[in-house]
């Protein structure tokens, strides 16, 4: 199949630190080249792939401050790649939004990836672009009174081989916290989960500007460097060693979640997770297995105290077997045939390259 593949351009596909759409993406479009398709992504400059690279700057739009409109740049290249749409068998959006316009304007056939959530304003497009084809991170993501035409729930995966295992937790033991200093990823929960169970607590993460305030007033003013500990954000090699070491894994989110790749993460280096039962977490851990859902900080307390019983060689082994780049790609190449073999019957004819390759995979 000939596939263009639509990333965000804020950050570097693979992202060096925190991104977890270019990750995906990354991750997503290197297994595709490798099983022979002709895969050209849309991304940053600085991006690294096995793919064709296209894109309309030479670096992650984050790190150029002469970049003042993201938008400008989106726009660009999405104009680039629909104007080039008939060199394509099918566009792959992780964008958003964003491309539905053009994806109604020509004839390939485009599959939306939604990797975020749903806001008044997007809603507004997202039900004007209905009939287009969506596909959903996990089943909690969708909104079903938005009637969208979903044809597929395809999980995030990782590269498991690139975690190290750990069978036991450090001889300190501790727990560990990975992801952005804001609100809904529930930091300050998991400081006060830290402080009532008495273990200490390293976090990790970037602080996005929207996000200064609350880290300022509910996060620093806990953090002794002793106790409750930030690193800062965590490069892959540094995310892995703190997860691995780590006695658990706190995901204590206040929002519906879309998917949560750290999840995966810690469970692949053998650590198991304490997660809110809300959003995606109950499809992504099982329940007293690879980890523990709870409804409130106390449910966490009870957790840690069992905790050590889990067996961390099984939560890599959940991971295995449920979340791999392997299967995330299966995933897609089912979407994308079942999406041409709809567009080519309903158009009358049948492209033999296409078909052909399809069932080659």
């Amino acid at each position: 199949m000939r596939i263009a593949q639509i990333a965000p351009l804020w950050e570097r596909v693979p992202p060096p630190a925190y991104g977890g759409i270019e990750l995906v993406v990354g991750l997503l479009t290197d297994e595709l080249v490798s099983r022979g398709h002709d895969v050209t992504l849309f991304a940053s400059g600085d991006s690294l792939t096995l793919a064709k690279l296209e894109s309309v700057h030479p670096s992650a739009l984050r790190l150029d401050p002469q970049v003042k409109e993201y938008g400008i740049y989106e726009m660009l290249n999405l104009s680039r790649i629909y104007e080039r749409s008939n060199e394509f068998d099918i566009i792959h959006s992780h964008i958003g939004c964003a491309a539905l316009p053009c994806a109604a304007l020509v004839t390939t056939p485009t599959i939306h990836t939604l990797h975020g959530v749903f806001t008044p304003d997007n809603e507004k497009l997202f039900t004007h672009a209905r009939h287009q084809n969506f596909v959903s991170i996990s089943q909690s993501q969708r909104e079903s009174r938005l009637n969208l035409n979903y044809v597929a729930t395809v999980y995030n995966g990782i590269d498991v081989n690139r975690f190290d295992f750990y069978p036991k937790a450090d001889y300190s033991p501790y727990l560990a916290f990975l992801g952005r200093m804001s609100p809904e990823k529930g930091p300050h929960l998991a400081i006060e989960i830290a402080k009532r169970s008495g273990f200490p607590l390293k976090m990790a993460g970037k602080i996005d500007p929207v996000d200064v305030e609350y880290f300022e007033t509910q996060i620093k003013p806990h953090i002794d460097q002793k106790q409750i500990q930030f690193l800062g954000e965590a490069n892959h090699a540094q995310k892995n060693i703190l997860m691995g070491k780590a006695l658990a894994t706190l995901f204590p989110i206040t929002w519906r979640e879309p998917f949560g790749l750290v999840m995966i993460e810690s469970m692949a280096t053998g650590t198991p997770v304490i997660a809110m039962n809300l959003g995606a977490a109950p499809e992504i851990i099982s329940h007293e297995k690879s980890g523990f859902l709870c409804n409130t900080v106390k449910d966490c307390l009870d957790a840690i105290k069992q905790v050590s019983l889990l067996s961390r060689f099984e939560c890599r082994e959940y991971v295995l077997m449920n979340f791999t780049a392997e299967r995330l790609t299966d995933g897609y190449e089912a979407v994308y045939r079942e999406i041409l073999s709809k567009h080519y019957s309903k158009n009358g004819f049948t492209s033999s390259v296409a078909i052909n390759q399809l069932n080659k995979t």
